[in-house]
């Protein structure tokens, strides 16, 4: 039996394209002293007023230890606070501190300097279409967190 050549594999392509800009973020974000997975979570914070954990695990697609663990390092590095829900004891709200606002507005350039350099020679309308093949396979895959 032949095995297929890995390197043709859509879905080896995606996990490489994936690790390679996220590992190019992380080298632009390293002055800063946050991973791009921490960075994820902040600007979801930052773009939201009172959000709970759960909405932010759900936006960048964490399980909820590992969401848990990303807002107890943004919290001690002082970019978050938590408070108690009003409405739910158990639950708290989120919201980024000026210092962690100021960290996203500082890096957003960054962010988008990745992204142009990694979709360099793709037209607005292959981007475009990108997105939405994207979309359809993490629709089609569901939410893999769900119990």
């Amino acid at each position: 039996m032949t095995l297929p050549n890995l390197q043709h594999s859509p879905g080896f392509l995606l996990g490489s394209a994936y690790r390679r800009i996220s590992i190019l973020f992380s080298r632009a974000l390293k002055p800063f002293d946050i991973t791009p997975e921490q960075w994820t979570v902040l600007y979801t914070i930052a773009s939201h007023d009172n959000v709970n954990q759960k909405a932010v695990a759900a936006s960048v697609d964490k399980d909820q230890p590992t969401t848990a663990r990303i807002l107890e390092l943004l919290g001690k590095k002082g970019l978050i606070t938590k408070t108690v829900s009003d409405n739910d004891r158990r639950a708290y709200l989120l919201n980024a501190t000026a210092e962690g606002k100021a960290l996203i507005d500082s890096t957003l350039a960054l962010e988008q300097q990745n992204l142009d350099s990694a979709f360099a020679g793709l037209s607005p309308s292959q981007i475009e279409e990108l997105r939405l093949i994207l979309k359809t396979i993490c629709r089609n895959t569901g939410n893999i967190y769900e119990d």
